[in-house]
């Protein structure tokens, strides 16, 4: 028997803290124009003192378990990236399966960065297509304030914090109605390490470390890698591009989703946006994104998504589903 991990549930949680551009202003050399004008972005939110990646992650899994109309008794499995976790170990999924109270099945972390929640869709969606797990937890959390040198300008201006979730279900294909995961391409780089990564690590310096980004290159990557990304998505589920109903990027800045849609002839009001609220959520992004658009009735049972990442590493993907 087939199965397809269908969507039954998407939610999202951002912490309260707003901080526009005036905000960075009165702290960095920049502006509100300055920022609008090379990213999009004019506010993010801002993790509280004591407020954790697991505190938004379970936010967000609670939403998604309640908007699926299912217990955390239902869930087996929870794959939750991110590349800011509370401690260096035990997983930051496990910090969430307790609170959730699950007692049962399996929760662990995916680090691809901005591309983790891809990655992590895509890893799930294999435990569910072979009967290992029947319903999952898909979160992308960080908390990508706590890895900023704020004093940086070309960085710490595009980040903010937050939490996403989809709950995952599998059911025989036969009765999927043609929804749930049809394709899943993910891809990396080591040798473009430098481009994108933080210099701080237990192993390496015995520090957390700031992010550091070369931005020009990053932009080139991006562009090129996304594209390829969602092509080959498409490919492998024989779907045109011209067929994908909505376009959910991974919001790191409003330049590279135009880039993107201008390489690809695609139509930008296809393209889900919400680069200019959250700014640069890192693995949440995606799924923030996608929540939004359903929430606000956009996206809509049956409509085929489209959904792409890059993050530092280089790490990239595109995941093809059918809501």
């Amino acid at each position: 028997m087939t199965l397809r991990s269908v969507v039954r549930g998407v939610g999202a949680r951002l912490p309260d803290t707003i901080v526009t551009n005036d905000d960075l202003a009165a702290r960095v050399d920049t502006s509100d124009a300055w920022i609008r004008e090379r990213t999009g972005i004019r506010e993010r939110r801002i993790a509280a003192v004591g407020e954790k990646t697991s505190d938004l992650a379970e936010g967000a899994a609670r939403a998604a378990l309640a908007d699926a109309r299912l217990d955390p008794a239902d869930i087996d499995l929870i794959v939750l990236a991110t590349a800011t976790p509370d401690l260096t170990f035990p997983a930051t999924a496990t910090r969430v399966q307790s609170a959730l109270g699950m007692t049962r099945g399996a929760a662990f972390d995916v680090q691809a960065v901005c591309a983790g929640f891809v990655f992590a869709l895509s890893t799930a969606d294999n435990f569910l297509a072979r009967g290992q797990a029947r319903r999952a937890l898909v979160i992308g959390a960080e908390t990508f304030s706590r890895i900023l040198d704020w004093e940086d300008r070309a960085t710490c201006v595009l980040f903010g914090d937050g939490a996403g979730a989809v709950v995952l279900e599998a059911q025989p294909e036969a009765e999927a109605d043609g929804r749930g995961v049809i394709s899943t391409f993910i891809r990396t780089d080591g040798r473009l390490h430098d481009l994108l990564y933080v210099d701080g690590g237990p192993s390496a310096t015995g520090t957390v470390g700031n992010l550091r980004m070369q931005g020009n290159a990053v932009f080139r990557r991006a562009v090129e890698h996304i594209s390829e990304a969602m092509v080959e998505a498409c490919a492998r589920a024989g779907t045109d591009l011209k067929d994908v109903d909505w376009f959910v990027p991974h919001q790191a800045n409003q330049r590279i989703l135009d880039g993107v849609c201008r390489k690809l002839d695609l139509d930008p009001a296809k393209t889900i946006s919400t680069i200019a609220r959250h700014g640069n959520t890192s693995a949440a992004s995606v799924p923030l994104a996608l929540e939004s658009a359903v929430r606000d009735g956009r996206i809509k049972r049956g409509d085929l998504v489209l959904m792409e990442a890059l993050g530092g590493g280089m790490a990239w993907g595109a995941a093809l589903i059918r809501m």
